[in-house]
């Protein structure tokens, strides 16, 4: 009876949902003592599980789940164990349970998802597998939190459903640990095992534009996309309408795979030639309009760039005119404007028709390995490099991040750092469109009095920003402006104590702490509303491996060096053959340096203490840049401080502290670090005054334009 019900399912499920299983080659390698764990995120998932899986297993769900009226339907024929997480003897039953070599279903979760990602995770589950010594089998459940049998509010009839079963493990704890802390190591252990689970409930080995296009299908082509200041919102079928319009231009005056230049601001055309070039698998090459003409001349010839993109209304509001003419005397720079005479009749006719057929006529040749975005770093301290991100790359980052923080469709995102930097174009406009999410594009960061009322006007959700930024919008917003926001993420530089505690005190926001740098896609890890520890950067990101190089005159901790999906392809470097150079450490290639100080503590959270390049050497000692300018936040609170590390004669280097601060002095200075516990060594030879420190366009200090100031002789 129970191998006829199994059956029937399969065939009414795969009937409906087109319903794909891989890995079960896996369920065989568990053996017999196995617990079988899955993300929990629809009333689906206990229907599926039993109608897939071998044997007949046990199935432990939660006492409140048990008792809804929907849900007993779907188990009616199964081995039903109603477990109370919180009860020591319904885990006793189930560890019994086990160690006679069976098998037992249980989502750790406890509970359906209402937030898209992963729920908190009970502390039963890991003991179970601890104390029976099961092999714990993990299964990532995709598809159903968006029909009507999720709690997500999607209403979608039929989507695809996955499952895929990755291989077996076992709890790996410390035999000497006992009690309470046993509890939460085991809790731990199972936190990152269904963080992986969860990244592993997308498939990245695809393109960019094809993940676009399912991710309009699966939430619905009407759905707003895209807005920016003009307040003129772009469904998924609007925006794909006018990327296929384009491109019926861009394909006459372009080659397959050419590396094509983007010079456009924050607004819905900067993503829609994005669009355009990606479909036609063109490689964008997002070229930053702030680091002036011979650092954009250099990005071109490092990607070897022929043809730029623009707008000549962006050109002559944001006073680019110069920088235009000197570009368009190196490259074949093309206006946007002009374009539109050019577009045919049948450009249009295709680019509607396509929009309600996209799959009409598109036979990608593109792999997953294959370039889709070059973006060039910061040059906050040298000359820019070409990093090249592919498909798999970027895909990879988005799965690892929904992984870790849950965002749903419908979700506002306000972003507002530029499309030339990893966060503003990955995380703030690429990230979005695959999640179902609603994108509010603004032109710039710096406006400290608008953006905190267009949070309020637009019921943003997600807002993204460094410290600096950060710190500006809190000092001019009113305490109601930020009333909608579930997230607000800092990072390309150090989250400073009294920007979190202004957040905190005004609008009772936490803000989560990340760390990402261009060349891994860029996040590589964050802080969440379950794992959490001030101070830190997060955790590493599931699919992610790091280790700590040492580093001379560094006791803890060392460089931080990374591997995974998410870690680009190589660098293109200037004065080049224009080749890729794959990232390469010690270990091996794909291991790439960041080039930060990092300490990771034995939960495995991160804590950066600065950039190798931002140590000074004084008297043999290895002194961070970033704690002195820490120090200074503390002794001058909500102020803008650099540090520089300067050539000395007599010992080696000196520090040299700059602070907005008018009143700033070396004395009340040292007065701070001595009442802190701080050393002399920390103490800047020299505190100077600037009324503004340079900031790049991503909000980081631009320590290279700030050393050539700070060395400027004065006038005179």
């Amino acid at each position: 009876m129970s191998g006829l019900l199994k059956f029937f399912l399969r065939c009414l499920l795969r009937l409906l949902y087109r319903v794909e299983v891989t890995g079960m080659e896996h369920y065989q390698q568990a053996g017999k003592r196995v617990l079988i764990v899955a993300n929990h995120v629809s009333l689906l998932d206990g229907m599926l599980l039993y109608a897939w899986l071998p044997d007949d297993l046990r199935f432990a769900i939660n006492t409140q789940v048990a008792a809804r009226t929907r849900f007993k339907p779907f188990l009616r024929f199964a081995d039903l164990y109603t477990l109370d997480p919180t009860n020591p003897l319904s885990v006793k039953s189930m560890v019994h349970f086990l160690r006679q070599d069976r098998k037992a279903v249980i989502f750790p979760e406890g509970r359906i998802t209402s937030t898209g990602g992963l729920m908190k995770i009970y502390e039963g589950p890991g003991l179970i597998a601890d104390r029976a010594g099961a092999m714990v089998l993990p299964v990532a459940i995709d598809g159903p939190q968006y029909t009507r049998f999720g709690y997500l509010g999607e209403r979608k009839m039929f989507p695809r459903i996955s499952l895929k079963i990755l291989p077996p493990e076992q709890l790996a704890l410390d035999p000497s640990l006992r009690g309470h802390a046993r509890r939460q190591a085991a809790v731990a252990q199972m936190q990152n095992l269904m963080s992986r689970v969860s990244f592993a409930c997308y498939d990245y080995e695809n393109t960019i534009f094809n993940a676009i296009l399912q991710a309009a299908a699966r939430f619905g082509p009407r759905r707003l996309a895209l807005e920016d200041i003009k307040r003129e919102p772009l469904s998924y079928r609007q925006l794909l309408m006018r990327a296929f319009i384009l491109a019926g231009v861009l394909r006459r005056d372009t080659q397959t795979g050419e590396r094509v230049g983007v010079l456009m601001p924050n607004v819905t055309g900067g993503v829609v030639v994005y669009l355009s070039l990606v479909y036609l698998e063109r490689v964008p090459a997002m070229l930053n309009y702030s680091t002036g003409l011979q650092v954009l001349l250099k990005a071109c010839d490092t990607a070897s760039v022929k043809t730029v993109y623009t707008s000549r209304q962006f050109v002559q509001s944001a006073g680019l005119e110069a920088l235009a003419t000197g570009l368009a005397q190196r490259v074949n720079l093309v206006y946007l404007e002009d374009l539109r005479p050019r577009i045919r009749v049948t450009d249009k006719l295709f680019g509607l028709l396509r929009s309600y057929f996209p799959r009409l006529g598109y036979r990608p040749t593109a792999r997953p390995e294959d370039p889709a975005s070059i973006l060039f770093t910061s040059g906050s301290e040298g000359v820019p490099k070409g990093v090249v991100l592919s498909h798999r790359n970027l895909l990879a980052n988005f799965a690892q991040a929904r992984a870790c923080i849950s965002f749903k469709p419908g979700d506002v995102f306000f972003s507002c750092l530029p499309l030339f930097h990893s966060f503003g174009l990955n995380i703030g406009c690429v990230l979005p469109l695959l999640g179902g999410c609603r994108i509010f594009l603004y032109t710039t960061p710096l406006h400290y009095r608008v953006i905190p009322e267009l949070l309020y006007q637009t019921d943003a959700s997600v807002l993204f920003a460094t410290n600096t930024f950060l710190k500006g919008y809190a000092r001019h917003a009113h305490p109601y402006n930020f009333r909608s926001l579930k997230y607000v993420l800092a990072g390309a530089e150090k989250l400073q104590d009294d920007t979190r505690r202004l957040w905190l005190e005004k609008f009772g926001i936490r803000i989560l702490e990340g760390y990402g740098v261009t060349e891994c896609s860029p996040v590589i890890s964050v802080n969440t509303p379950i794992t959490n520890k001030t101070g830190s950067v997060g955790k590493l990101l599931p699919g992610m491996q790091a280790y700590l190089a040492p580093m001379p005159g560094i006791e803890t901790g060392g460089r931080l060096v990374v591997s995974g999906p998410n870690v680009m392809s190589g660098y293109l470097l200037h004065g080049t053959d224009g080749s890729i150079r794959p990232p390469q450490a010690e270990r091996g290639e794909g291991w790439y340096d960041t080039g930060d100080i990092a300490a990771i503590d034995a939960e495995g959270y991160i804590k950066l203490l600065g950039r190798a390049k931002r140590f000074a050497k004084i008297g043999g000692e290895m002194i961070s840049l970033t704690a002195v300018e820490e120090l200074a936040v503390q002794t001058w609170p909500e102020r803008n401080h650099a540090a520089l590390a300067l050539p000395d004669a007599r010992k080696g280097e000196k520090i040299i502290l700059i602070s907005e601060y008018e009143q700033a002095t070396r004395k009340s200075f040292q007065e701070k670090a001595q009442e802190l516990g701080y050393g002399e060594l920390y103490i800047p030879r020299e505190v100077l005054h600037l009324p503004v420190i340079p900031v790049l366009g991503t909000g980081k200090t631009d320590y290279v334009t700030l050393e050539a100031q700070v060395a400027k002789p004065p006038d005179g």
